[in-house]
């Protein structure tokens, strides 16, 4: 039987083995420089990317800086081909004199949209339009559409209908010297009439009436349609 060898031996001659093994890879002339390369290039590695990171901190930072400090410009609000113009000219100078008859208003305003014709009181079904002199003015039509209706009405006047892509019609009466016919395309602000007379509002004298019609045909607050009315 073979006797054993101390396991303090075995493990000294390994230790000897391994210092062998690195005295020889030390000894090589491509060891020390391969180490260095190495080396640089873990550096230069982390200092790029160290780099990089400050360089994306500091736009960050300078963007919610810049976002924080510059105001806010608001987005510039540009009227469109479906945007409504008052019906009247710009040199019109006319007035609102009369608005639309509202369930929902205050029993003073509902006082105000009732006009007196034939011994009865009628809900006012759009807006008046008036020179505070009296005298007549140009009628424009407030969108571009097709004109569907023109006539002389014994009541309201000569009246004009347009009908617009929509589906709305725009109603203008109480009109004298009609400058549109019937099935005649129109352009948004074109002037159509003049201001005139009628019986339905006879004590408003020389007038605009302007009412806006959905596609069932009933009148809706031209308020909501026209700017600054």
């Amino acid at each position: 039987m073979k006797p054993e060898e101390p396991k303090n031996q075995v493990s000294d001659f390994e230790k000897a083995k391994r210092r062998l093994k690195w005295k020889k890879l030390f000894a090589q002339k491509w060891f020390f420089p391969a180490v260095y390369l190495t080396a640089a290039a873990l550096i230069l590695a982390i200092a790029w990317w160290y780099q990089d990171y400050r360089v994306h901190q500091v736009t960050e930072t300078t963007k919610r800086t810049v976002q924080q400090s510059l105001p806010m410009e608001p987005i510039p609000s540009n009227p469109t081909d479906d945007d409504f113009v008052l019906p009247i000219a710009p040199d019109a100078h006319a007035v609102k004199t009369m608005g639309f008859y509202d369930e929902a208003a205050s029993e003073k305003e509902r006082e105000a949209s009732l006009v007196k014709y034939a011994n009865s009181f009628w809900p006012h079904s759009g807006i008046d339009f008036a020179r505070k002199d009296g005298k007549s003015f140009d009628v424009v039509a407030a969108l571009e559409g097709k004109v569907i209706r023109v006539e002389a009405n014994p009541v309201v006047g000569y009246q004009i209908e347009i009908q617009h892509d929509s589906g709305i019609t725009t109603v203008y009466q109480s009109l004298k010297e009609v400058k549109v016919k019937k099935g005649q395309m129109v352009k948004k602000g074109q002037v159509i009439a003049t201001a005139g007379r009628n019986s339905f509002e006879r004590e408003a004298g020389i007038h605009l009436h302007f009412e806006v019609r959905n596609k069932d045909h009933q009148a809706m607050n031209p308020a909501e349609y026209l700017p600054n009315s």
